[in-house]
């Protein structure tokens, strides 16, 4: 398939480069050139207004408005696809949202797929995320060959956008509560003397692990707090489940109050750091002292 790829961050440059090691013709657009750069040693292409029609598009930008741009904008991808085409759209947004932007594609003869993503960069770039789609029965066979492709398991949701999101929402609002949990935890164990690395050989074959734990914790053993995953994605994320929350008349007070200790540790100037940074932003309210932040 020849396929557009919107969106060469941590998580869609392996997902467009898996693309292409299975054999897709890929042409990807991100406005950092150096991720173009990678996708073409990769044998990919740059994204040109000139070329052919695509039968595919794919978008992995960061949120609800990056998506409406990408796809149907004054410049917008979704125009570049092939009568039929289909978009797949990976980016954690509302229910509400993917319905919207499914009708848009109708309107403009295309076939739309919710598709948010889960599994981290290494796994995208092994082509095994999980992947939570929603979507008509032709968006499903159009899409196929992209979802072989990045995907270990694809989760059918629903016949229509909405549920894909819907359930990126729980999954999320899960993780977001685990990563705040794992900073409250090395902060707490820090305050009795245990360090970091006590704390992580031990919770990670005991009960109290979950993946989350195990996969950031590890950053703050090292004191390395470059951003795979920024903290304030969080404000985004735990935003958009409350929201939801709210408009379903549920109260979701835990991941209400995750939301808010991110919203703290944001405005304490680490929102730019990798996600384990919520862990330093405990210690320091304690008076603790964590590996790289003395």
């Amino acid at each position: 398939m020849l396929i557009d790829f919107v969106g060469l961050g941590s998580m869609g440059l392996g997902m467009a480069v898996s693309l292409v090691k299975a054999g897709h013709t890929v042409r990807g657009f991100d406005p950092a050139v150096a991720r173009v750069e990678m996708l073409i040693a990769a044998g990919g292409a740059a994204f040109k207004e000139d070329d052919q029609p695509a039968d595919a598009l794919v978008s992995a930008v960061l949120n609800a408005d990056q998506t409406r741009a990408v796809l149907f904008g004054e410049r917008g991808a979704a125009k570049r696809l092939r009568p039929g085409g289909v978009i797949l759209s990976c980016a954690t947004v509302s229910p509400a949202f993917a319905a919207e932007m499914e009708a848009q594609a109708d309107e403009a003869g295309l076939l739309y797929l919710d598709a948010p993503i889960s599994g981290g960069a290494i796994k995208a770039a092994a082509g095994q995320l999980s992947i939570m789609a929603a979507g008509r029965s032709a968006a499903f066979d159009a899409a196929a060959p992209v979802l072989d492709a990045m995907a270990e398991t694809v989760h059918r949701l629903g016949d229509h956008a909405g549920p894909g999101s819907a359930m990126k929402a729980v999954n999320q609002l899960l993780a977001g509560v685990h990563i705040a949990a794992m900073g409250e935890a090395l902060a707490f164990g820090a305050s009795q003397g245990l360090t970091p690395a006590q704390v992580v050989d031990v919770v990670s074959v005991s009960a109290g692990t979950s993946w989350m734990f195990e996969n950031r914790a590890p950053h703050v053993v090292e004191g390395n707090y470059t951003p795979k995953s920024k903290l304030d994605i969080w404000l985004k994320d735990l935003g958009i489940v409350t929201d939801i929350a709210a408009s379903a008349d549920l109260p979701v007070p835990v991941s209400s109050n995750a939301l808010e200790q991110f919203r703290a540790a944001s405005e304490a100037g680490l929102g730019d750091e990798d996600d384990a940074a919520i862990a330093k932003y405990f210690a320091r309210a304690g008076g603790v002292s964590l590996p790289g932040d003395r």
